[in-house]
């Protein structure tokens, strides 16, 4: 069954707003755990306006399920994940300051620098993810740069969900096709929410993973946090 990775960012951008620690960020990643998710995500940017370096370094001995950091590999960032080893690092193509990750690679251009970057991860046993688009060509050429996995960007999909479903799910089915044919696992993130998700799960059957934070966060606002997690396992389960 595809497993849920809840993206804690938004926690921590509530945190950082106040200063201090309500609400308490590591309480979260336990809780979130306890509540039913299946991993956690975090994307520390070098300005730290959400997740905080020292935040990686914190919520890891916490970690019971999988922990998934995402992140621009830069020096600073490989410097940070190395030591921490976590399950799975996402590769994300974020320029300094951006608001949210908003592109996949373009797997060709950038080839022989994610070959080297995966190449480092995988030498100290961590999974690799890349963050694509459903670019045939981009799926195609992250097969040769040797990851584990590609990620799929989702909000194309969640933009045209309502419009025609079918049609908005077409290019990722497609896409999904072309990552099992190169022998690529399959996540996927941005935008998915209560709404979307069991129908996108539902038509990806290859799918491992969807890490999910705006939404789930939000959602956690009105339905509380226990009870949101439950209702995304439960939509996945439907699937």
């Amino acid at each position: 069954m595809t497993r849920l990775s809840v993206n804690i960012n938004k926690i921590a951008t509530l945190r950082n707003a106040r200063g201090g620690n309500i609400p308490d960020l590591l309480k979260a990643t336990t809780d979130c755990q306890r509540f039913g998710a299946q991993g956690i995500t975090i994307h520390p940017r070098p300005d730290e306006r959400h997740i905080r370096y020292q935040d990686v370094t914190n919520i890891k001995p916490l970690i019971t399920t999988e922990l998934n950091i995402e992140g621009y590999p830069s020096k600073k960032f490989l410097k940070l994940v190395l030591p921490i080893k976590p399950h799975q690092v996402t590769l994300v193509p974020d320029p300094p300051g951006v608001l949210t990750s908003n592109a996949g690679w373009d797997t060709k251009k950038h080839k022989s620098f994610l070959q080297e970057v995966i190449g480092i991860l995988q030498n100290e046993g961590i999974r690799t993810s890349i963050f694509v688009d459903t670019n045939l060509k981009n799926i195609e050429n992250a097969a040769d740069t040797g990851t584990n996995r590609i990620e799929l960007y989702t909000e194309p999909y969640a933009i045209n969900y309502k419009k025609n479903r079918d049609r908005a799910i077409n290019p990722f089915y497609i896409a999904a096709e072309k990552a099992s044919e190169s022998g690529l696992e399959l996540n996927a993130g941005h935008d998915l929410n209560l709404d979307n998700l069991t129908f996108f799960v539902q038509k990806i059957p290859t799918l491992k993973e969807v890490s999910i934070g705006h939404a789930l966060i939000s959602d956690s606002l009105y339905f509380g946090l226990e009870n949101t997690i439950q209702m995304y396992l439960r939509r996945i389960k439907m699937a």
